[in-house]
């Protein structure tokens, strides 16, 4: 038996006690046995070994159809967490060209959408097109949409509910900037965006939700393990407070800004922390060693 593998250990040989866990409000009860003489083996709070690990690739504006392809390779030959779910969000004139390409076990989303079906919305993409490219999933909210093209978080929840309505599996976004964290509103800031997110919402078994610190995206810094369990603990109680406990335990956070090889399975350690939307490092193949953060 490889220990590494090892997600849940019970050794019947001594007394068994349940303890609440205080220490993390998405489950209610949790098993605690010795496993000193299993060194490496993980014992995963009942709700966070519910939820499966995701992992998304949003490779942006990057690209072309050499790159993408070899890219693509590179993933359709590597050996994969099977307990993992994959999506990668190509740019949208790609989505076709990505879809056909790259293994199906592998989702792919769109990097945006508008929030009606069709219309005279030059440049704009509807999910009824991302379908149409047999792409399944969409991403909203993205901090550069915010942030850079001035979305606002009503339009961001139009386009959740449209995308909802229409078929599509999103990715919805919410963070906060370096001048909120230093002024102590991260808390204020996300719940907000999370508030027009949840009311857009109808079937939370299609939405991920992707805590994505401005500061930390392409910037080099990365929110410490502590800093990424703090946010998304505290999304998930205010998910517990104002939707279900249901949706609280089986809802996806998933972290993002400067996830790389090097910090993923720390920050895959965290109990709250379900997985990455990894932006360069999906276009290079460290991309798999992070896929692989829980393997």
């Amino acid at each position: 038996m490889n220990p590494n593998n090892v997600v849940g250990f019970c050794n019947f040989r001594q007394p068994l006690t349940y303890t609440p866990a205080e220490s993390h409000p998405a489950a209610q009860v949790f098993l605690r046995t010795s496993s000193s003489s299993y060194p490496g083996i993980r014992l995963l709070q009942p709700a966070m070994a519910l939820r499966s690990f995701f992992v998304g690739g949003n490779w942006k504006m990057n690209g072309s159809k050499e790159s993408l392809d070899q890219l693509i390779g590179t993933l359709n030959t590597a050996s994969l967490h099977d307990q993992t779910e994959v999506v990668c969000a190509a740019p949208s004139i790609y989505l076709d060209f990505t879809r056909s390409s790259l293994d199906p076990r592998i989702g792919v989303a769109a990097q945006n959408c508008y929030q009606v079906a069709k219309g005279a919305f030059t440049g704009e993409i509807s999910p009824a097109m991302i379908k149409d490219c047999g792409a399944d999933w969409v991403i909203l909210g993205h901090s550069e949409r915010r942030h850079v093209f001035g979305e606002s978080d009503e339009l961001i929840g139009q386009k959740v509910a449209h995308a909802l309505e229409s078929d599509l599996a999103v990715i919805a976004c919410v963070g906060e900037t370096l001048e909120e964290r230093e002024a102590g509103t991260t808390e204020e800031v996300v719940y907000a965006q999370t508030q027009v997110i949840a009311e857009n919402v109808k079937d939370w078994g299609k939405v991920v939700l992707a805590y994505e610190p401005v500061w930390a995206i392409g910037t080099g810094k990365t929110a410490s393990p502590e800093q990424a369990q703090e946010v998304h603990e505290k999304l998930r109680a205010w998910l517990r407070a104002n939707v279900s406990d249901d949706v609280a335990d089986s809802v996806r956070i998933i972290y993002g800004g400067s996830v790389t090889a090097a910090n993923c399975r720390e920050l895959a350690s965290q109990g709250d922390v379900d997985g990455f939307l990894v932006g360069g490092a999906s276009l290079k193949p460290e991309f798999v060693d992070i896929i692989n953060a829980r393997a």
